[in-house]
């Protein structure tokens, strides 16, 4: 009998990757035989005038000391370790609920959730609930962006509204595991700049683009609340192996989301902010290159010596000067409001 050729269509996993889904599956097992639940922890999501982007990650959370386990309010608490110590529930039926019409929808391998879905809610910020395996509704907040805007703001975080020296594995391991958002220090200046920004240009989505994992969000939101940054839509992405790579790629991350949005909002024009420490120029040169009409301006802030060492050294940064949108370039959020001035991103 002849021997059957491999179906074209189902493309190889790689063996990490198994095996992570695995380990998860076990780790599933034992938390559900201690009677733990899973919950939904909801990320801010943002939206159209006939859709939305809803984003969240199915868990089981670590239970409190008295054995209960953390429900919605009480992941939001959860800071360092713990956040990464939550098991992920792959495949899970969500219920999703926008107004008086409910979709079932099911995360993803890693538990993440992150699906469009139709929906005519009014521009601003909205709350629509997503429930799990019958629990307790939880509210998930999406930003719909109006028909007419025609402004928006993608930033990054790592050394660009935060200061993290992120590409160092203790510091990391260090900011990740340990510390919450009280230790984590602001970079001078950007909060101002990016809400005279957004004042500016009333009604603008702000997303906060990432290569940090979904695991963090909570303390990042919270850094982000406590130091009166404008609030946003998160775009993080899950930690460990692709189904065809032993790690995830950072530029390739940011790079699909931006493409996204200019599919998704093909008449808003987005301020791109970013640093000199990893990819952001070489990531926001290609966009530019492909979407020169998706973009009003880049505003790159330059990393101080002794932060460059840190992060790891300077990423080559490319010649502006012949670019069809404008480039701005400077040490904190101060001097680059300065330049956004000169370029008529913000009034004078």
């Amino acid at each position: 009998m002849a021997s059957r050729a491999p179906r074209p269509d189902r493309p190889k996993i790689l063996w990490l990757a198994r095996w992570e889904y695995r380990f998860h599956a076990w780790r599933e097992r034992r938390a559900r035989a201690r009677g733990l639940t899973p919950t939904v922890t909801p990320f801010p999501g943002y939206g159209g005038e006939d859709w939305v982007r809803v984003l969240g990650r199915v868990l089981i959370v670590p239970p409190r000391a008295g054995g209960r386990a953390r429900r919605s309010g009480g992941w939001e608490s959860v800071r360092g370790w713990r956040s990464f110590v939550a098991v992920p529930v792959g495949y899970a039926q969500v219920t999703v609920r926008i107004g008086d019409r409910t979709h079932e929808v099911v995360a993803d391998r890693g538990g993440v959730i992150d699906i469009r879905l139709p929906a005519s809610l009014p521009a601003g910020w909205q709350n629509v609930e997503v429930t799990v395996e019958g629990g307790d509704p939880i509210s998930l907040r999406v930003f719909v962006v109006s028909a007419d805007t025609r402004f928006g703001v993608v930033s990054d975080v790592d050394d660009t509204v935060m200061v993290t020296a992120l590409p160092r594995p203790f510091v990391a391991a260090w900011n990740s595991f340990v510390l919450d958002e009280h230790a984590r220090q602001p970079v001078p200046g950007m909060a101002v700049m990016m809400e005279r920004v957004v004042r500016e240009h009333p009604g603008c989505p702000v997303i906060y683009l990432s290569t940090g994992a979904w695991n963090v969000a909570p303390t990042l939101n919270r850094f982000l609340r406590r130091h009166l940054f404008p609030p946003g839509s998160l775009l993080l992405t899950d930690w460990g192996p692709t189904h065809d790579r032993w790690f995830r790629s950072g530029m390739a991350h940011k790079l699909a989301n931006l493409r996204r949005l200019a599919e998704e909002f093909p008449d808003v024009r987005w301020l791109l902010v970013g640093d000199d420490g990893q990819h952001d120029d070489e990531i926001y040169t290609t966009f530019t290159d492909e979407h020169p009409e998706n973009v009003a301006a880049v505003a790159i802030r330059k990393l101080s010596p002794a932060e460059a060492v840190l992060a790891g050294g300077r990423t080559a940064v490319n010649d502006h000067a012949a670019a069809e949108v404008p480039w701005v370039s400077e040490s904190d959020g101060a001097g680059l409001l300065d330049r956004l001035r000169e370029v008529g991103i913000v009034s004078r």
